[in-house]
């Protein structure tokens, strides 16, 4: 019939058809191996080229800021960073001029410490140029490969977080070069700013995607709780501002891009520790017991190593309290009032944190003060002896000038904040600790900041251009400081003084919080080092 074949002519088709679709699948399967090889993996790494502001990096210490040492090879060696492979960073728009978080420290040396068992390395998938769903990829004719494509375009949670970040990495960096945005509350201009465009960017980019996973273990007072009417009171009330946080607070971990660890160092030091007994044992153990409890009920620290998970302490003994587990000091984001780069503070990967002495749990008649032209003191400082530098400041001015008056003891009834609010600089010297509550007390009354302090990383450093609203002072010219405030021009010190009270938005503290304020500066902070960290999914191949 028609159209129709013999026996012999069907059997030696069928041999053809039959080799023909075992060859095909091979190739095909081949190809696709080829290509899908580099597949993500649970690895992670802080970028080479860290998310920077500007070129000039953090102030020197000829300029108002701080002079951050650069990390020793030892320094570099003990970060236990994951890592496989480090990609094109062009790819993830960073670059060397790139936008975010720079510091005169070089960039860490990211070396692999562990492979992966299958023995390919880890590569990274372009989630920005996919859609969930679609691939233009030739499927194997597999069933197994078929499942292997479906479980590709199936992205995780983790993968579109991190989709996410890649787009605002590329807004941000955008944004350098581009106009000014638009905000109906607050728009970011002037020498105040590293770059005040790029930071705007990153800030509306935070308010859009940001999330933060709370951890719900733990009981008061040392957990959830925190103090708020002391020194230590950006402490607690950061913890009770991010758990009552609608906006940037998730119950959903798989939503989160980073995990907080809600531990108070000053209610552990009020309630673990046994006074006097130079015991740090107790407070030591009981962060041991918090990260092992999280870290056997949530996958979340051993994805990471702790890399996307932040503490936070305004107490001296914070950083001491984070060495406790070798990932939560190495890995994890440290948001710490004593940032001394000394005691092993990294701005690139730590955040320093403003200390503020709230006596009375509110700022309320603590802002503001005379303009310029009405603060006949030069420069004011009142405070005992206190770590090494006080002792040499009161050396050589204690009650020796009315121009520069500094007082260990202010004469009876004389008001601490009225003076501070009749200087036209205010003395900020570092006790035993680098923080000083002065810093802020002197913004929030309008007086020029004077930095006294070796190895001190001031808040929002990345964000906030300190030399241009403050003046740095090394510990050896504290002899010549009124030579120092007096070259300094009026007109120089007017600018000066305006900025100071323009910046102070971002330190103040409101309840509830309001856009701009200390806490989302916080949660800024904590956003950018999030940035410059990529987590990724584990998926075998085939």
């Amino acid at each position: 019939m028609g159209g129709g074949c013999n026996k012999k002519s069907c059997s030696s088709s069928s041999s053809s058809v039959k080799v023909l679709l075992f060859i095909v699948p091979l190739i095909v399967v081949s190809g696709f191996v080829s290509v899908l090889a580099p597949l993500s993996s649970n690895w992670f790494f802080l970028s080479s080229y860290p998310w920077l502001w500007s070129s000039s990096g953090l102030p020197s210490s000829s300029s108002a800021g701080t002079t951050v040492s650069p990390l020793t090879k030892e320094s570099e060696n003990r970060l236990d960073l994951v890592v496989v492979e480090v990609h094109n960073m062009q790819d993830e728009a960073i670059s060397d001029d790139s936008v975010l978080n720079r510091s005169s420290t070089p960039p860490h040396a990211i070396e692999p410490i562990q492979a992966q068992a299958n023995g390919t390395k880890g590569g990274d998938i372009d989630y920005t140029s996919m859609s969930t769903g679609s691939s233009n990829i030739v499927p194997p004719m597999n069933e197994s490969n078929v499942q292997l494509l479906k479980a590709r375009r199936d992205y995780t949670n983790l993968d579109r977080l991190e989709a996410g970040l890649r787009r605002a990495r590329a807004a941000i960096k955008e944004a350098k070069q581009g106009n000014q945005t638009q905000d109906p509350d607050y728009v970011p201009m002037g020498p105040m700013y590293r770059d005040a465009n790029a930071f705007h960017r990153s800030y509306l980019e935070m308010e859009k995607q940001f999330k933060i996973f709370v951890y719900e273990e733990g009981e008061p007072p040392v957990f959830h709780n925190g103090p708020c009417k002391s020194i230590y009171s950006t402490e607690g009330n950061f913890i009770y501002g991010i758990e009552m946080n609608n906006q940037f607070r998730t119950r959903d971990p798989e939503k989160a891009h980073v995990f907080f660890l809600p531990f108070s160092v000053a209610m552990l030091v009020q309630f673990v520790y046994v006074r006097d007994s130079h015991d740090f044992g107790p407070i030591r153990n009981t962060v041991i017991d918090y990260v092992n409890v999280i870290q056997r009920k949530y996958p979340y620290w051993n994805r990471s190593l702790g890399a996307d998970h932040f503490m936070l302490s305004c107490h001296d003994w914070g950083p001491e309290a984070s060495r406790s587990t070798p990932h939560l000091y190495k890995n994890s984001i440290r948001v710490l009032c004593n940032a001394n780069t000394s005691e092993g503070f990294n701005p690139t990967k730590d955040a320093a944190f403003p200390e503020i002495n709230l006596q009375t749990g509110s700022i309320h008649g603590f802002l503001g003060g005379p303009s310029p032209s009405r603060r006949p003191i030069l420069a004011f400082f009142a405070g005992g002896l206190h770590g090494p530098i006080r002792p040499v400041l009161l050396e050589h001015w204690e009650n020796k000038d009315e121009d520069l008056r500094v007082h260990r003891y202010l004469p009876k009834g004389v008001s601490y904040y009225d003076m501070m609010r009749k200087s036209k600089y205010c003395i900020c010297p570092s006790g035993y600790e680098v923080a000083s509550p002065r810093v802020v007390e002197a913004i929030y009354s309008g007086c020029v900041p004077v930095l006294i302090s070796d190895h001190y990383v001031p808040p929002f450093s990345d964000v906030l251009n300190w030399k241009s609203f403050s003046v740095e002072v090394p510990v050896k010219d504290i002899p010549d400081l009124k030579k120092i405030l007096e070259r300094i021009s009026a007109r120089q010190y007017i600018r000066m003084q305006r900025r100071v009270v323009q910046v102070r938005r971002h330190f103040e503290v409101h309840s509830p919080p309001k856009r701009f304020d200390v806490f989302h500066m916080v949660l800024h902070s904590v956003w950018l080092r999030r940035l410059n960290v990529r987590v990724h999914n584990d998926v075998d191949v085939l």
